[in-house]
């Protein structure tokens, strides 16, 4: 429920009360989700390969996604590092507030990383200013986004549509440098199609520009998601240049992201929808990396993180809409998942969707205990 105090909305719970900021919802509800209960900003190091050393596991940008409730439960899970959607230079330039609001962290977030993307130099330039100017301490690195496929991206001569024009994308780069007092790195494709497989070469002359780091996602603008990404491709950038190499595209689960890491000899690894549903996966990708064998989350986990999940989402006064999505992503696998994502659709309030986590929680334990069918 929502009520208006002193002309500004005030999120309340089940009691009626004000919410507490997202770093106690999190220490409060964490260790009943198996998740830690502060954050740990981006591990420190003289140079960024031993920074990604101390942990190779980072969550990707995702448009619609990366919010900073869903950056929290996967730094909380242990990512070292958490990205921002892709942010428009373009919407920074004519002042959106929209815009500068995908970059605001929360106030429980140590740091993040923002990915801008956009196709004029000076824009970055610009945008890279305020965002420095902004964020202060709170800002890990600057990425650009040289990877989206989507057309009305590339349409405009933005990301992936970059790696047509190296010399602008150097151009862009040297723009950030300009601005920016934390490392300037970039994410790249390995061509726009397959007959044109530009990887190793764009990375060398962003390289030359000044990126501290290049993440490469395995496969063409082309295939947008679809087939496979191609670790053999991003091990071809790898070899091609000095700097580290965060490998991008089908880390699906903690042993695919140990695999990447391996098969690729990346330094690094983007995890983008290996977590939905799954804050947990860094974690058990670091131990799986140690030689441990990481058990899979419960249901008591996942519904507890379900849970927080979502009040975090209202903490953050993000739109509880994205909780539907997170509720798909949460209860899949679950008895009678089908029927619970359909009742998530109907949720309008954070105590409907916490009433929802109760009722599914409840019907789990009726079905383990033989009370019910599955």
């Amino acid at each position: 429920m929502t009520h208006v105090t002193a002309g500004r909305e005030e999120l309340t719970g089940r009691m009626g009360l004000p919410l507490a900021g997202a770093g106690r919802i999190l220490a409060d509800g964490a260790d009943r989700a198996g998740l830690a209960r502060m954050v740990e900003p981006f591990p420190m190091g003289a140079t960024f390969s031993e920074r990604l050393a101390a942990n190779p596991f980072l969550m990707a940008p995702m448009a619609g996604v990366s919010d900073a409730a869903y950056r929290l439960m996967a730094r909380a899970g242990g990512a070292a590092l958490a990205y921002t959607e892709m942010v428009s230079v373009a919407g920074i330039h004519y002042g959106s507030q929209k815009t500068w609001e995908l970059v605001e962290p929360g106030a429980a977030e140590p740091d993040i990383a923002v990915q801008l993307f956009g196709s004029e130099p000076e824009q970055f330039r610009e945008a890279v200013a305020g965002v420095v100017e902004r964020l202060g301490p709170k800002l890990a690195l600057i990425d650009v986004n040289m990877a989206c496929p989507v057309p009305k991206v590339t349409r405009k001569g933005e990301g992936s549509a970059l790696l047509d024009e190296p010399e602008r994308a150097a151009d862009i780069v040297r723009a950030c440098l300009a601005e920016a007092d934390v490392p300037v790195t970039a994410k790249i494709r390995i061509g726009r199609r397959p007959d044109a497989v530009v990887g190793p070469e764009f990375a060398r002359t962003l390289e030359a520009a000044g990126v501290s780091a290049v993440a490469v996602h395995g496969r063409c603008a082309s295939q947008l998601y679809h087939g496979h990404s191609d670790p053999a491709a991003i091990a071809d950038v790898v070899r091609a240049v000095g700097i580290p190499v965060i490998a991008s595209g089908d880390a699906l689960g903690d042993a695919a992201c140990v695999d990447l890491l391996r098969a690729t000899g990346a330094a690094g690894v983007f995890v983008a929808r290996g977590t939905y549903g799954d804050p947990w996966v860094f974690g058990r990708a670091n131990e799986r990396l140690l030689g441990g064998g990481p058990a899979q989350p419960t249901p008591e986990l996942r519904l507890a993180a379900f849970k927080l999940h979502v009040r975090l989402l209202a903490a953050t006064h993000a739109h509880l809409a994205r909780a539907r999505s997170l509720a798909g992503w949460y209860l899949r696998g679950l008895p009678h998942a089908s029927a619970w994502r359909d009742a998530a659709m109907r949720c309008v309030t954070l105590d409907d969707y916490l009433a929802l986590s109760d009722e599914v929680a409840e019907d789990e334990r009726a079905v383990a205990a033989g009370e019910r069918l599955p």
